[in-house]
């Protein structure tokens, strides 16, 4: 690791904290605002969990499988081998990024993150460092080089999720050894094999470079900081390789460990303050009770709904990271397009007074 970033660790470590006010890397305040500008200007944005767990629906094998949809092989137990079967059927011809687009400015978001790694490992675009991606299966669209465009042409901001421990990689594998403690969570809480973590590190510094190069994000998204091989250290190096690459990219706190680091901004999952606090931050939440596509999950938020917590979240001070999860062809479920208007026509009557 670099001196400088080892240097800053150590002040952080002995003062305790990790504050908004102090990045892994030299930064005055007003070259952090203005980095940060069009994303508190943004204030609603729109996730898209989308993978191979699209198709599935929240089923397996004829039973539908409780909890999260997008963590089906988790709370299945498919091992990697066979719910990588999965890629070759995985051929959403009717993702039409352009609809995606348009649908999002017209409910008045401004912003658009799309998974392109979510746990189960596999890449929304054809990557040079594995196999398990889009380039190895019938559908032979880029869709984020289509998306990534198609935001740039409606003048939306584009961003990027990804996982940072992954269920199919050699590197890494299921969690038996608490079991008996933790029986909900040995997938989540994998285990990175000996003498793995280079590589993997490396792994996915590469694919980051490649989402940087190849579609110019925005911004990164990192989810799964949880894992314990996964260190605020860790996370540091990562976040300053990135900045390096692109030094006006902004990063998600979960890139190291979301309950001690708060740069660029924090995430609250399906909950949002009470009130202001002294960082950036962006509350994410689901319209129903998944983010994946859920065939059986109808329990939708009200457009009334969504649009008093986008009140309430932006008048604390924070952005709204709002849902959608397309189904295995890659279409948007009819009831997430119905809310979505509403509620942009909610915001235009707004602009109207």
């Amino acid at each position: 690791m670099k001196i400088a970033v080892l240097s800053i660790l150590l002040f952080y470590f002995s003062t305790g904290s990790i504050s908004a006010q102090q990045p892994p890397l030299p930064e005055t305040k007003e070259a952090f605002e203005t980095r940060m500008k069009w994303f508190k200007d943004a204030k609603y944005g729109m996730f898209i969990h989308f993978g191979l767990y699209s198709q599935l629906g929240g089923v397996w094998n004829g039973q539908d499988i409780p909890k999260y949809a997008e963590w089906l092989q988790a709370n299945a137990d498919i091992s990697p081998q066979e719910y990588a079967l999965l890629a070759h059927h995985f051929n959403p011809k009717n993702f039409n990024v352009e609809a995606i687009v348009k649908m999002a400015k017209k409910a008045g978001m401004k912003y658009i993150i799309i998974t392109t790694k979510h746990h189960e490992g596999f890449c929304l675009w054809d990557s040079k460092y594995t196999s398990f991606d889009v380039g190895n299966s019938p559908f032979k669209r880029d869709i984020l080089k289509e998306l990534s465009d198609a935001c740039r042409k409606h003048g939306i901001k584009f961003g990027t999720y990804y996982s940072l421990f992954d269920w199919h990689h050699p590197s890494q594998e299921k969690n038996n050894i608490n079991k008996g403690k933790d029986d909900e969570w040995p997938w989540a809480n994998n285990i990175m094999k000996q003498g793995q973590k280079t590589a993997y590190v490396n792994y996915m510094k590469n694919q980051v470079k490649e989402l940087i190069d190849l579609y110019d994000t925005d911004l990164m998204w990192f989810d799964g900081d949880w894992v314990s091989w996964w260190t605020l250290e860790d996370g540091l190096d990562l976040y300053t390789y990135i900045r390096e690459l692109k030094p006006n990219i902004i990063i998600n706190n979960r890139v190291a460990k979301r309950k001690s680091f708060t740069k660029d901004y924090g995430t609250p999952e399906q909950f949002h303050f009470d009130s202001a606090v002294d960082y950036e931050w962006e509350a994410c939440y689901t319209l129903n009770d998944n983010w994946g596509f859920k065939k059986n999950d109808s329990n939708w938020k009200s457009p009334e709904k969504v649009y008093q917590m986008l009140q309430d979240i932006n008048g604390k001070g924070g952005n709204f990271l709002l849902n959608i999860g397309p189904d295995g062809t890659g279409k948007i479920p009819v009831k997430s397009k119905e809310i979505l208007l509403q509620v942009g026509k909610m915001l235009e009557a707004d602009n109207k007074k």
